[in-house]
């Protein structure tokens, strides 16, 4: 069985420019979540099929995010009570780029995402200026309603289909921060499939074949449970437990603790986090 750093290199590349024919900014979004020791062989049954990013020589690129939120995280709130027509705030810098936007997302009521983003010169801890002007003109906030809520680390593969109708991004090394706190997900591997359609892939149908669901929860409600214990978080109870379920085998330990491992993506009985 290859390594990942062995499989990489086994799909035909594709630059930047030519995957921005693919940005599908509005689409339909099915988001998968699965243990990394499934990617290996996911992975081997796409080569065929899909192109690979690959900027500068890199094919595993490091993503730094930084989501605003009100104080009393209405955003998290709406998502997390199903909310139709809700929005996502924030800075997103592509590490090895070196190219950052500053983003709003908007879930709409038929179950579509579209994304606006500008193109900014590095992640900040505040909106001001042209980004502030940006969320007025693009979603019913303002920049004095909003502070820094979470930050968001992770490295991500991104394919793209040899049609060119559909993108998929595959995100390992999940790391959460709010300034104080700090929480890893190890072993958590969450694949997004983008395009303009709802109707089925190949990889949705390989996903099927490994008996991996689909299962939906942004980055930015993960992380908020992860490090906000005490937060409202019933709906995603079942989800969080999968997601337990998936990256935690009965005879490994996290942090030397299984309850460490629970309170990972459950919130509850966390110990003291990484400071």
């Amino acid at each position: 069985m290859n390594t990942i750093d062995e499989i990489l290199p086994l799909f035909d590349p594709i630059s930047l420019d030519c995957m921005d024919k693919v940005q599908l900014l509005n689409r339909v979004d099915t988001k998968f979540m699965f243990n990394e020791k499934e990617l290996i062989p996911v992975l081997d049954r796409m080569k065929e099929d899909y192109f690979m990013l690959e900027a500068d020589g890199i094919r595993c690129n490091r993503y730094e995010s930084l989501y605003f939120d009100t104080s009393d995280r209405r955003m998290y709130l709406e998502h997390h009570n199903g909310k139709l027509n809700r929005y996502k705030v924030r800075y997103r810098e592509y590490v090895y780029s070196g190219l950052c936007f500053f983003e709003i997302k908007f879930k709409n009521n038929k179950g579509r995402t579209l994304k606006e983003r500008i193109d900014v010169p590095r992640i900040s801890r505040t909106i001001s200026g042209v980004q502030a002007d940006f969320l007025a003109s693009q979603s019913p906030y303002v920049a004095e309603a909003l502070q820094p809520a979470l930050d968001v680390s992770f490295s991500r593969i991104t394919l793209v289909n040899r049609a060119m109708t559909e993108r998929i991004t595959i995100d390992t090394g999940l790391d959460f921060s709010n300034g104080i706190h700090e929480r890893q997900v190890p072993r958590l591997v969450i694949a997004e499939l983008k395009h303009e359609s709802s109707k089925a892939s190949p990889f949705q149908a390989l996903l099927h074949e490994f008996h991996i669901k689909n299962i939906s929860i942004s980055k930015y409600c993960l992380g908020t449970v992860t490090l906000f214990p005490d937060i409202k978080k019933n709906n995603f109870k079942p989800k969080l437990l999968y997601i337990n379920k998936i990256t935690h085998d009965t005879h490994e330990t996290y942090h030397d603790s299984p309850a460490a491992a629970h309170a990972v993506v459950s919130g509850e009985g966390m110990p003291s986090p990484t400071v």
